[in-house]
């Protein structure tokens, strides 16, 4: 069957579109307006949240009980660069 040739393959799927009812409600233009018109919305949603994340400072507070940043313990080495957490870019 891999030899098949186009026509032949068109005139298999010429029954099966016949098969469809034509009464059928389908989404049509209205359905496709609204689809693009909510991923328009989502899209802008995403660059509005992505620039207010931006904008965030995620600095702390150093936490007055815990130990000063000069004197780490055997237990915490290489913890980074004292807690403090820089926002991710990109």
């Amino acid at each position: 069957m891999p030899d098949m040739s186009a026509s032949l393959a068109l005139t298999h799927l010429v029954p099966l579109a016949k098969e469809v009812d034509e009464n059928k409600v389908t989404p049509g233009v209205l359905g496709f307006i609204v689809f693009a018109v909510m991923a328009l919305a989502v899209w802008g949603l995403m660059k509005s949240m992505n620039r207010q994340l931006t904008r965030v400072d995620f600095k702390e507070d150093a936490d007055p009980k815990a130990e000063p940043a000069g004197k780490a313990t055997s237990g915490s080495a290489g913890t980074g660069s004292g807690g403090e957490a820089s926002p991710a870019k990109g």
